[in-house]
């Protein structure tokens, strides 16, 4: 096996960037950076403020069940209380 050197080039030559294998240069490319910061930006705007109909929805689920369950058990004390009044209340024992 021969290795072969090889020179150096005189100039160095400009890398390019590419985007799906297209060669950029910088103008194109800082615009296309500055596009899709921009992009970002929207895309998680958009999507917190699609979380916040999702959080409301959560917190009144939860209020309604923490509402029936306090309902639920006012009722059993209601009931409780009544029973109580029927069997102490000498109107009810004839």
């Amino acid at each position: 096996m021969v290795l072969v050197a090889i020179p150096p080039l005189s100039k160095p030559v400009p890398r390019r960037s590419s985007f799906l294998g297209l060669p950029l240069g910088p103008l194109p490319a800082s615009a296309l950076l500055v596009c899709t910061a921009v992009g970002a930006v929207v895309v998680i705007g958009v999507l917190s403020l699609a979380i916040v109909p999702l959080l409301l929805a959560v917190g009144i689920g939860f209020a309604w069940l923490l509402a029936a369950l306090l309902l639920g058990w006012a009722g059993i004390e209601a009931m409780a209380a009544l029973e109580r009044w029927f069997e102490n209340d000498p109107r009810f024992h004839r």
